[in-house]
């Protein structure tokens, strides 16, 4: 046994003997030619056909294996960990609710100091704030605070950089370590690396930023937005330019971008790269190496040729006529590149890794853009190439949709931040993100109202479902006597009769109590007498006694048929979201005055429909109510005759569509109250003298015109047409 094991022993090490002699050799000439194959790999390319890849890359880009200047991950998490103390910061954590259950979701912004001055980004969003619904003048109301020292551009190289902002903020009372604030930021950090410092320590606030890391970001706490310039409008904005009668399947480019490109620092390696993709054909990338005071030092041998080629081509022309505009990083994450992109219907390509795009919590931007990777430039083209005509219209439709909705201007933004942040509070009431991502968008779909789809006006098409087959008549009652007068007699008796009629309700504004009971006519539906305040915005608060999808509206010295409100709710049905009535008006621009003209002339032209008589949805009341701010219901309960016109200006504000007219036998007669004798005609003018103060303080509020002039009008069929009256559906309507 001990024979066997000496041999066993003996013969492996006579193997490793052999294998160390005869392979040893091998072993070096293996490592001598991995030396020379890690050379090789070093100095690529060498080859004899080099010329062939001058086109496509130069040796010095392929060799970095990324932007040097650009800080590691670790890097930046802890320049982040150094000023924010309270980044595992949750709503559930670093909120307080309790602040919240009394008086809802209120804002209080800080009073603004004389010797601090405020850039005019900053300025637009405290006043935003200050002249939106959720306002509070009263810290002890307010649930959420925003500061009114600017934090905007923390790059302390700016000129707008507020110095000592920690050494300020600690001497609020109601700073509490940042608990229940909200912090606006565009800019952070510096040249060179451009780290998310914002200079002071933001405690447990939540940050609202521009250019946000998604690893920094805290999902459910902070929100990121989009960066805009300081010449975004304040409201309103301009339009999309989609228009329904404009769309082109295929457009002159199918990919361009035009811009500055850093020759060193942070965001270079991005936008030197860009060049690869450009054929001059329709793909155009336009780049310019005219960017800061030194640029000479830094240029480069393409930089003679691309500053040349980027001045044949305007900026506005390529968005004009592109299908997709490329949005790389600049020296951080985000650029005004994104907004512009989106407001032109250019879907955007994006190419900024790791950035947290804006309202992501809420938008689903897989459907308006198409997210890149920096790494694989070089496949956009043909990835884009592959993308079907029916998407890539899908997908400038969302463009506009989002422009419209959330980005137009800094209210809608400030206004979109305030909404997820207030949806955060009640998970259960919060909207879905179908209501975001779908017109009129997440802003005008209130929660509150309703979080179910077949509530709304907008959404029947796409639920499969259609409005009630019943509706409510709201007759408001002004006469001085307090007593029941013949018109109102006759409205209720003609209502009553119609067979869609669900119930009556009478909001009484006299001076003097409603007559009892017994005076009042008897009808086949319910009833009911309403108490108002005597103030002209009271017809139109969400009483909780409508059900009915369908409000009409009417005076009390309305005349109206039964046919004549049986055919005009037929036709509402078919345009739920619209206010389809009898007596219209119209506005024009009067180029004199060089302000917006009101007209109760009868033209072809039409934008508004009195509600003295009119269908719409009853969550019109709701938006009415809820939705503007107090100021405009207080400018409306001054002017006479104001709120029609604002209810005009909401839906179509909403909706972007005009109203209805339906046919009329008699012309309405706008109700003036009495007047002592001689002077109704002066009555008359102020009247009208009040609507079109109404209706130009109404437009500067919106920051646009929303109404929408329309020639249409409804009619039976076989209105009056020479057929017997036993073919037609609504003889009446033809009787004197």
């Amino acid at each position: 046994m001990q024979t066997r094991k000496k041999y066993i022993f003996l013969t492996f090490l006579a193997s490793w003997l052999l294998l160390f002699f005869f392979g040893g050799d091998q072993l070096r000439h293996f490592a001598f030619f991995s030396g020379r194959k890690a050379e090789a790999r070093r100095n690529w390319p060498r080859w004899t056909d080099r010329s062939l890849l001058k086109s496509f890359a130069d040796p010095e880009e392929l060799q970095s294996d990324g932007d040097p200047s650009l800080p590691s991950p670790r890097a930046r998490r802890a320049a982040w960990l150094s000023v924010y103390k309270n980044s595992r910061c949750r709503m559930e954590t670093c909120f307080d609710f309790s602040r919240c259950e009394k008086h809802g979701f209120k804002v209080f912004t800080y009073p603004r100091e004389r010797d601090q001055p405020l850039s005019e980004s900053y300025s637009k969003i405290l006043t935003s704030i200050e002249r939106s619904r959720y306002y509070t003048p009263n810290p002890e109301e307010a649930c959420l605070f925003i500061l009114s020292i600017d934090t905007l551009d923390r790059d302390h190289l700016s000129g707008q950089y507020v110095r000592n902002v920690d050494e300020k903020i600690r001497g609020f009372p109601l700073w509490n370590s940042g608990r229940n604030h909200l912090i606006f930021n565009l800019y952070s950090g510096t040249w060179p690396n451009y780290t998310e410092d914002l200079g002071f320590d933001i405690g447990q606030a939540i940050l609202a930023k521009a250019s946000f890391y998604t690893e920094n970001f805290r999902p459910g706490f902070d929100i990121s937005i989009p960066l805009f310039s300081k010449d975004h409008p304040q409201r309103g904005g301009e339009r999309g330019w989609l228009y329904q009668d404009s769309i082109r399947l295929k457009k002159k480019y199918l990919l361009v971008f035009k811009g500055k490109r850093y020759l060193t620092g942070i965001g270079s390696s991005t936008r030197n790269a860009l060049h690869h993709i450009h054929n001059g054909k329709d793909i155009v990338s336009l780049t310019t190496c005219k960017h800061g005071k030194d640029w000479e030092k830094h240029k480069d041998t393409r930089c003679d040729k691309d500053n040349v080629d980027y001045e044949k081509f305007d900026y506005q022309e390529l968005l004009h006529n592109s299908t997709f505009c490329i949005v790389p990083r600049g020296r951080r994450l985000g650029s005004f590149r994104f907004l512009e992109a989106l407001q032109a219907a250019c879907i955007p390509v994006l190419l900024s890794d790791g950035w947290e795009l804006p309202f992501a919590e809420a938008i689903d931007w897989g459907k308006a853009a198409v997210v890149g990777n920096e790494r694989l430039l070089l496949q956009i083209p043909s990835a884009v190439r592959c993308i079907h005509p029916e998407r890539v219209l899908a997908f400038q439709q969302q463009t506009q949709v989002l422009w419209d909705a959330y980005f137009s201007s800094v209210d809608k933004i400030v206004h979109t931040t305030l909404e997820i942040i207030k949806d955060r509070l009640l998970p259960h009431r919060s909207r879905s993100r179908f209501l975001w991502n779908t017109l009129p968008g997440g802003l005008l779909a209130l929660p509150g109202f309703s979080t179910h789809l077949g509530d709304f006006p907008f959404y029947y098409l796409q639920h499969g479902s259609s409005p009630s087959e019943k509706f409510t008549a709201l007759i408001r009652a002004i006469s001085p006597s307090g007593s029941l007068s013949q018109p109102i007699l006759r409205l209720i008796q003609a209502v009553s009769a119609s067979q869609y009629c669900a119930q009556i309700l009478v909001l009484w504004s006299c001076e003097k109590p409603p007559p009892p009971s017994g005076k009042w006519p008897q009808t086949t539906v319910p009833l009911t007498i309403i108490q108002g305040r005597r103030k002209l915005s009271d017809r139109f608060f969400p009483y909780a006694a409508i059900q009915t999808d369908a409000v009409l509206s009417l005076d009390e010295h309305t005349s109206l048929s039964t046919s004549e409100v049986d055919f005009a709710f037929v036709v509402w049905r078919s345009f739920p979201e619209r206010i389809v009535g009898f007596p219209t008006q119209s506005h024009f621009w009067d180029a004199e005055q060089r302000r917006w003209g009101y007209t109760s002339r009868w033209t072809n032209e039409l934008s508004i429909v009195l509600t003295a008589a009119a269908f719409y949805h009853r969550y019109y009341h709701s938006l009415f109510t809820e939705y503007l701010p107090a100021g405009l219901r207080e400018l409306v309960d001054g002017l006479a005759a104001c709120e029609d016109i604002l209810m005009n200006v909401l839906v179509a504000a909403v909706t972007k569509l005009p109203p209805i007219k339906v046919t009329q036998r008699k012309q309405h007669k706008e109700a003036v109250p009495q007047q002592v004798k001689g002077t109704a005609g002066a009555a008359g003018g102020r009247r009208f003298s009040q609507q079109q103060d109404c209706l130009n303080q109404l437009v500067d509020w919106f920051g646009y015109m929303p109404l929408v002039s329309s020639q249409l009008r409804l009619d039976p069929v076989l209105f009056k047409d020479q057929v017997s009256v036993l073919r037609k559906k609504y003889p009446r309507l033809e009787k004197p």
